[in-house]
């Protein structure tokens, strides 16, 4: 059960990489063909390009339900994480770019370090579902800290502002994870019990929220200060919630060295991935 979960998030992050690159794309073209600024989000929408890019969104979205419905979240949404590396590849080859060796050395990185705190940390168990009384703690923390960052980001010049905004928007999106895991942990109970629960309107309105604060977070700075944010804020807080909502096992002991390093190893390549044009779009680290 725990590889096809993981085959699913891998398959996931593919869709939402294909996602990233084709609407990039469209956007491109669009501003390349000399849109007016007032016709440019119709034009956009009829451009085919586009719209596969939102159908890529849409399966992903769904491949990620799937993956959290049979796997554990301190898995999948790391696994989620390599959503990055799928953009190099597939921004390699939609804008025909060939990555540098410090990019293929953060890609490799990167990789090497995901797999390593997997297999030392080795996620496991856990339950279906989470009491309220539990989400209430947990709704409580995480709304302060999101507030929190974004009171302080306000105060900040760009850069940092980028990254302090991207962690708050991955414990957005982390939380949405959570709740969309938890109304899929009532599916054998049938569609009613997983639509009749507040789980799945709260992962809506979160998820939402999320995307709105993501924009912001898009324009406060350059992709290279919000994306390590985005990408490993999101995979290491699931990590936490998986243990603190789903009672999920990790293992640190010992092991708790070794697992640092893989994380700072995680931190640096995703740092290194984030400037490369490929990832951006742009000619060198421009904003997205």
């Amino acid at each position: 059960m725990l590889a096809l979960s993981v085959c699913l998030a891998l398959l996931a992050a593919v869709g939402n990489a294909a996602a990233s690159v084709l609407q990039r794309r469209a956007a491109a073209d669009a501003g390349a063909a000399g849109t007016a600024v007032r016709g440019w989000w119709p034009g956009l929408v009829r451009r085919r390009v586009w719209v596969w890019g939102a159908a890529m969104l849409g399966l992903s979205g769904v491949l990620q339900a799937l993956a959290l419905a049979t796997g554990p979240l301190a898995v999948v949404q790391p696994v989620m994480s390599t959503e990055l590396l799928f953009t190099l590849v597939l921004g390699g080859l939609v804008f025909r770019r060939n990555p540098d060796r410090r990019t293929w050395w953060a890609f490799g990185v990167m990789a090497a370090g995901l797999a390593a705190f997997l297999a030392l940390a080795e996620p496991s168990g856990g339950r279906a579902t989470v009491p309220a009384a539990d989400w209430l703690r947990a709704g409580v923390v995480i709304g302060a800290a999101a507030a929190g960052l974004v009171a302080v980001a306000l105060r900040l010049p760009p850069a940092p502002r980028a990254a302090v905004l991207g962690t708050a928007t991955a414990m957005g999106f982390s939380a949405t994870a959570a709740l969309l895991k938890d109304a899929l942990g009532r599916a054998q109970e049938g569609v009613g019990a997983v639509f009749g629960g507040w789980q799945p309107y709260a992962a809506l309105a979160v998820g939402l929220a999320s995307f709105l604060l993501l924009q912001v977070t898009f324009r406060a700075g350059t992709l290279a200060a919000s994306q390590p944010a985005l990408t490993l804020g999101d995979a290491l807080l699931s990590v936490v919630l998986g243990v603190w909502l789903f009672d999920e096992r990790v293992v640190v002991g010992a092991r708790g060295v070794f697992e640092a390093v893989a994380v700072a190893a995680l931190v640096a390549a995703c740092v290194e991935l984030a400037r490369s044009p490929l990832v951006t779009g742009g000619d060198g680290e421009g904003t997205w």
